[in-house]
């Protein structure tokens, strides 16, 4: 039995848009944490929601995705009395400052 082009073409975009769909609690690419050099963590394409914890607190964060990250020197991506976060734009690297402390965690931020 011989299916038609057009519902060939449209199971195609069926499927491809179930894949995109299925993708879209990903953040696209790579987040490398490192502590005094040394890389702690490696993330691939990490999961967008929630708050994400690095193993030890890390002194330099790559955003290598395509969505912009906030830091936080607490482990469960909360701002402390009296501090803020760091925000991380899509492409850039930041280092940790003596006088805020350890980043412990991120979140990705709204777009």
């Amino acid at each position: 039995m011989r299916a038609s082009r057009s519902l060939a073409a449209l199971t195609g975009f069926a499927l491809l848009g179930i894949a995109l769909t299925a993708c879209q609690d990903q953040a696209s690419g790579q987040i490398v944490a490192r502590h005094n050099g040394r890389i702690v963590q490696n993330l691939t394409n990490p999961q967008v929601e929630g708050c994400h914890r690095f193993p030890e607190g890390v002194t330099q964060v790559t955003n290598q995705t395509q969505s912009s990250l906030r830091l936080y020197t607490t482990p469960d991506c909360t701002v402390p009395a009296g501090g803020s976060y760091v925000f991380l734009d899509i492409g850039a690297t930041d280092q940790a400052v003596r006088a805020t402390g350890l980043w412990n965690s991120f979140s990705f931020a709204p777009e």
